[in-house]
């Protein structure tokens, strides 16, 4: 069952509305809220490609879901910190040393697609899941493939640095598949990879899979296939040194969720035309986040 909410989260929100929220955040405020607090500024690391959570707009700006819901978080911190204005600054940052902006400071949220799990939080933080999803695999339209086996003998390539390109690496060598694993920098170069042929196909979360897809000028060139190979929590990280930064963070994610303003953000990128191709992804919101909201929690299995 999950579990329910502390009795800290649900009065977090409350003792923001009511003017206590900056009192107690003077009194232990920690490294993250120091340094915005003295800047005035929230430093937001985003992704380049990983529509519809964060990615890089027509106008060169970040963009998403995951930017949005970023974007709130911003506001309660503003309000909490007691700043007449809060600004934003953006970094944008790869699979490959998202972590590390994260981990070095350099960022305070990483705003995009990355899975919550017991490796990454030994040294990251996590708030609130933003969505749940699983590995599966995108290939031509006109591909027999249709389960992991049948990659056998071909190439399957995954983005560098993420829990897919890992979990399918250990499943070819549990079940010798030989199935030749390739890394690629990022999920634009992995779809340009099946799409040239270089490739059989690309394993990664099956939501970026539909709106890489989706964003391509031929998306009916491309289908997404097989069983999931991984359960991947997606949320929003951000650095373990700060716990009154963290609890903060955690109650308005639960509070945008309880207000069903996380939800209308959900429709916004998930079932409404988007850029950059301005169609919808028509993805609903699927039982495992919905299960999950009912008790929203950053704890997590795995």
């Amino acid at each position: 069952m999950p579990s329910r909410p502390s009795l800290v989260f649900i009065a977090w929100p409350i003792l923001l509305a009511i003017g206590l929220g900056p009192a107690l955040l003077s009194a232990h405020a920690g490294p993250v809220l120091d340094r915005i607090r003295s800047s005035g500024t929230v430093v937001l690391a985003h992704r380049e490609s990983s529509v519809p959570f964060s990615f890089v707009g027509a106008d060169g700006q970040p963009v998403g879901y995951a930017m949005d819901l970023c974007l709130k978080l911003v506001q309660a911190v503003g309000k909490a910190l007691s700043l007449p204005q809060v600004g934003t600054k953006f970094v944008q940052v790869t699979p490959s040393n998202r972590m590390a902006m994260i981990e070095n400071n350099t960022a305070d949220l990483e705003c995009g697609s990355t899975t919550s799990n017991a490796e990454r939080r030994e040294k990251v933080a996590f708030t609130v899941p933003h969505y749940i999803t699983g590995a599966r695999y995108l290939v031509r339209a006109d591909s027999p493939i249709a389960v992991l086996r049948d990659f056998k003998g071909r190439k399957l390539v995954s983005t560098s640095a993420t829990t897919p390109l890992k979990a399918v690496t250990q499943a070819n060598n549990q079940f010798m598949l030989g199935i030749t694993v390739l890394e690629a920098p990022d999920h634009t170069r992995a779809v340009d990879m099946v799409a040239s042929g270089e490739v059989d196909g690309f394993v990664m979360d099956d939501v970026l899979l539909f709106g890489l897809a989706a964003g391509r000028p031929d998306p009916k060139a491309f289908k997404v296939v097989g069983k999931f190979l991984t359960i991947e929590p997606l949320a929003i990280m951000l650095p373990r040194n700060d716990p009154d930064f963290k609890k903060l963070i955690d109650a308005e994610m639960k509070r945008l969720i309880r207000t069903q303003e996380a939800q209308a953000l959900y429709e916004r990128w998930f079932q409404s035309p988007i850029p950059p191709s301005n169609r919808s992804l028509n993805l609903p919101m699927n039982y495992l986040l919905k299960d999950f909201w009912k008790y929203p929690t950053d704890q997590v299995p795995g």
